[in-house]
């Protein structure tokens, strides 16, 4: 089984831009969210995991929020990007960990929920001064 392509384009703009689906669903809510947060990972962070799982921890780290915009995600077909490059904060210490993955989820911080994972196209060795960062190259397909 499998969406057809105007649903799938239709859940990522619900799900990134925040655009209900007519007649299925709202995102008129008493209060929904107005940003996703990009987090990154040292190794998988598995479908069953949560952000915090395999999350990165060198000094100075957050997630990045990005706006459930157009201003901040491009839809197209049935596809997802950054309207714009994503930079976590630059790394002001720590260990030289490896990041191999990104997720992208529901809260700033803690255990919040994971709506999609990847592989980055390749690992960033963290170290002192480092900005991880995903481009707009960076796509989500549904299919």
């Amino acid at each position: 089984m499998s969406k057809s392509d105007t649903f799938e384009n239709d859940l990522l703009k619900l799900i990134f831009n925040a655009v209900s689906i007519a007649n299925l669903a709202d995102n008129a809510a008493s209060s929904p969210l107005t940003n996703l947060y990009v987090a990154f990972h040292t190794a998988d962070p598995t479908d069953t995991g949560v952000q915090t799982a395999n999350e990165a921890a060198y000094t100075s780290y957050a997630r990045t929020a990005v706006p459930r915009t157009t201003g901040g995600w491009t839809v197209t077909g049935n596809s997802v990007s950054p309207a714009a490059a994503i930079y976590a904060p630059g790394s002001t210490g720590g260990s030289a960990t490896p990041l191999t993955h990104f997720s992208i989820g529901t809260l700033a911080s803690g255990a919040g929920k994971i709506l999609y994972k990847g592989a980055l196209s390749a690992s960033i060795t963290m170290g002192a001064g480092v900005i991880p960062g995903l481009s707009t190259a960076t796509t989500i397909t549904e299919d």
